[in-house]
């Protein structure tokens, strides 16, 4: 299992009103060069990984982007990866494909390709270490990064320079990412920083996807995850495309299932911690996931709780008398 294991004594704490300043009002900067990252390039790279992952990928051009899943057989997640297409000419099919993961879901997705890429004329190749990547968040994101003709849509990417340092710039739901050579990471960090963003701790990030309702590989999903649970479908999933691995199942509860648990919020009566479990009538119900104390609606989380544990349900968390309202997603302003 790749969850996060129960953390009872660490609860979340509130992040320096600074950075969650910046990330809601100006804009924060974030080096998130960690991520893992894959490219696939050759005349068959598309054609492969559609046949993988959960979303349409036939259609896919040069400055476009997906979100998906790679799922088991039986339709449960690996992990989930943004997948960017590169090239220069947008009528033409991309000549790599750039995939951005969690670190925790790398060599799963590395795996995955090097076991099912027989028969196709690709090429895998590593970039984690090579490529930094760094993260504006924030209204005042674009205009920072100096990036107006990229696109409107989530993952639209363009090749930019700034201050002659050459990056890959892309629209996130939160603000642009850019990715650059490892080597030019802080040259191009200290280009951002005197255009006006300000360095932001990863808590603080982490609380603004909490209060936004995104879930996080490793953290709120896991491999017993099935995307409709963790509510992806609407994001990550085609139900119009051809066969992937794991269809059947995603596709079957779509039509005519129920998914046994959600993805929902929680409305903690105080902080808590990752991995507490969550309790409805003393039954178990499933266990907190990105906990985190807002500074706009006080102590929240994400869980993935089971049905009977609806809407405006109260729930018991962990062993210190904690209890937590069950919400829908996004969360509502306080």
């Amino acid at each position: 299992m790749t969850l996060a294991p129960a953390q009872p004594d660490r609860t979340a704490q509130p992040p320096p009103a600074e950075d969650y300043r910046a990330l809601t009002q100006e804009c924060g900067l974030l080096d998130r060069s960690e991520r893992g990252k894959l490219a696939l390039t050759g005349a068959g790279a598309v054609e492969f990984l559609n046949g993988q992952v959960t979303n349409e990928l036939a259609d896919l051009r040069p400055g476009e982007g997906r979100y998906a899943a790679f799922l088991t057989h039986k339709g449960k997640m690996l992990g989930d990866l943004r997948i960017l297409a590169l090239g220069d000419d947008p009528a033409q099919r991309p000549t790599e494909l750039l995939l951005d993961t969690e670190r925790v879901a790398l060599q799963a997705l590395f795996d995955m390709i090097r076991r099912t890429k027989v028969g196709y004329e690709l090429e895998l190749h590593k970039r984690t270490l090579e490529r930094g990547l760094l993260s504006l968040i924030g209204p005042a994101a674009q205009s920072i990064a100096g990036v107006q003709q990229l696109g409107a849509t989530e993952h639209a990417n363009v090749s930019t320079q700034l201050a002659g340092v050459s990056a890959l710039a892309v629209r996130t739901a939160e603000g642009i990412d850019l990715i650059c050579d490892a080597a030019e990471t802080e040259r191009l960090a200290a280009v951002l920083l005197e255009r006006g963003a300000a360095r932001v701790s990863a808590e603080a990030a982490e609380c603004l996807r909490v209060e936004r309702g995104r879930p996080r590989y490793g953290v709120d999903m896991d491999d017993s995850t099935i995307p409709q649970e963790a509510d992806l479908n609407e994001r990550a999933v085609s139900f119009s495309k051809g066969c992937y691995v794991g269809q059947e199942t995603v596709a079957r509860l779509f039509y005519r299932g129920k998914p046994n648990r959600h993805l929902r919020g929680l409305r903690l009566s105080a902080p808590a911690g990752t991995g507490d479990e969550l309790r409805l009538a003393d039954r178990v119900v499933g266990r907190l996931g990105s906990a985190a104390v807002s500074p706009a609606l006080g102590p929240i989380a994400l869980a993935l709780v089971r049905r009977e544990a609806e809407s405006g349900a109260l729930v018991d968390v962990g062993e210190d008398g904690i209890t937590a309202e069950v919400t829908e997603l996004p969360f509502a302003p306080a």
